[in-house]
Order: structure tokens, then C-alpha cells, then sequence
């Protein structure tokens, strides 16, 4: 092999890496400041193989789901602002209770901060696999990720991602129809006519208020998700 060949191998691997690290402008390891004190907590409960486990981001986290579903069993592992990256990494919780149930919504927040779509799907399997592996008898349900709307420009860096939020909820639907877990479309029932979250469902464009969080828990019922 000449010298020059090899100079110009190395300049090419050089521009390459380089090329790679520009496209790359997210970051796993964000965690919201919240992120380590509610960890601590949930990991400081007693947990029961009776558990039905709500996971995810703040979506998930202002839900008040042991009264809306009238279970004391249920537990809400919501963290405001968490993205896929964070529920694997606090994960581990879940697992070592063995929960009868585990409903996961998350991935706006990764969506937001430009994670891609394979990645957030790619963490997804991850997720799956963990699960499956470290508490088999556990039933996952996926429930795909809202629609947002813009209308009312509070939370702008969430709006606009229509298409990302559409790519990864179909591969979340194939996914499970592949790995045979449960899939709960959220959003179709809270998207309007033009694809947007239902207006009087929200209250900033993403998060859902009261009449939101019913409806969700109308769609758990009515699918006999929840006894």
C-alpha cells in the first residue's frame, strides 16, 4: 500500500467522522433536572406484580391515573421532559417490580430535540427486548404519540413535526404487530380533521387537560385495557 494511498484513505475517514459529527446536532444524554430526584423515588417504592405502569414524559406524568382508573395498583413513571434515552436508562425500575402491565408514551421530546425517527424506533426495540427478557410475564402496550397544534405558539420547538410523529407511530404499529404487544392509537383519536391535536383537548399545543385525559381513559376502557 503506497503512502498516498494511505494519506488519502485517512483524510477520507478525517472528512467522513467529521460529516457524521455535523449531522449529528442531538444528544442522548439530556436529562430534565427533575430527571435524578424522581428516579431516586420510584426506586424507593414498594412495587407489586400487580403494578399496571404508565411510563413516559410529562404526557404521562400529569395524569392522575390511580384515580382516573380508580386502581391502586396503577403507577404513574412520568417525567416531564424524559425522551426515549432516559426511560431506558431508569428502565431497570420497571423491570425489577415485574408490573402485570406497562403502558409506554414517549418520543415528542426526543422528536423536538432532533433525535431521528430510527433512533426513537431503534430504542423502542430496545425497550421490548429489556422487558421481555427481564420480566416475560409483564403485557407492554405502545400507545402511539399525539398530534400536537400549533395554534397555540407556547411550545414551538414541539410544533410542526407532523411527519416525524406519523413516521414513528407507523412504525410503532409495526413493530407491534411483529413483537405481538399490545398498540393503543392515541392518535387518532385526538387528531382533528387537519391532522392537529384536538383544540379544546390541550391547553399549549402538546399537553391535554382534563377533557383530554378522559378521553384517553374512555379508549383504555373501551378496549378493555384496564378492568
Amino acid at each position: 500500500m503506497s503512502k498516498s494511498f494511505t494519506c488519502c484513505s485517512l483524510l477520507c475517514l478525517l472528512f467522513a467522522f467529521h460529516g457524521f459529527s455535523q449531522e449529528q446536532k442531538w444528544d442522548s444524554t439530556y436529562r430534565p433536572d427533575i430527571y435524578p430526584s424522581k428516579v431516586a423515588m420510584f426506586r424507593s417504592f414498594e412495587h407489586s406484580k400487580k403494578d399496571i405502569v404508565f411510563l413516559g414524559n410529562s404526557i404521562t406524568f400529569w395524569g392522575e391515573w390511580a384515580e382516573l382508573l380508580r386502581s391502586k395498583h396503577i403507577k404513574n413513571r412520568g417525567i416531564p421532559g424524559d425522551m426515549t434515552f432516559g426511560v431506558l436508562e431508569r428502565l431497570d425500575e420497571v423491570i425489577d417490580g415485574q408490573p402485570a402491565k406497562v403502558f409506554i408514551l414517549i418520543g415528542i421530546n426526543d422528536i423536538a430535540r432532533g433525535v431521528p425517527d430510527s433512533i426513537i424506533l431503534s430504542n423502542y426495540e430496545r425497550m421490548i427486548e429489556r422487558i421481555k427478557t427481564g420480566s416475560p410475564r409483564t403485557k407492554i402496550f405502545f400507545q402511539t404519540m399525539l398530534p400536537t397544534n400549533s395554534s397555540f405558539n407556547k411550545l414551538t420547538t414541539h410544533y410542526h413535526k407532523e411527519e416525524h410523529i406519523k413516521q414513528v407511530n407507523e412504525g410503532l404499529k409495526k413493530m407491534a404487530a411483529v413483537q405481538r404487544i399490545g398498540l393503543i392509537d392515541l392518535y387518532a383519536v385526538f387528531a382533528d380533521v387537519d391532522g392537529s391535536l384536538i383544540k379544546n383537548l390541550t391547553f399549549d399545543g402538546v399537553h391535554l387537560t382534563k377533557e383530554g385525559y378522559y378521553k384517553w381513559v374512555a379508549l383504555l376502557k373501551q378496549g378493555n385495557y384496564i378492568p
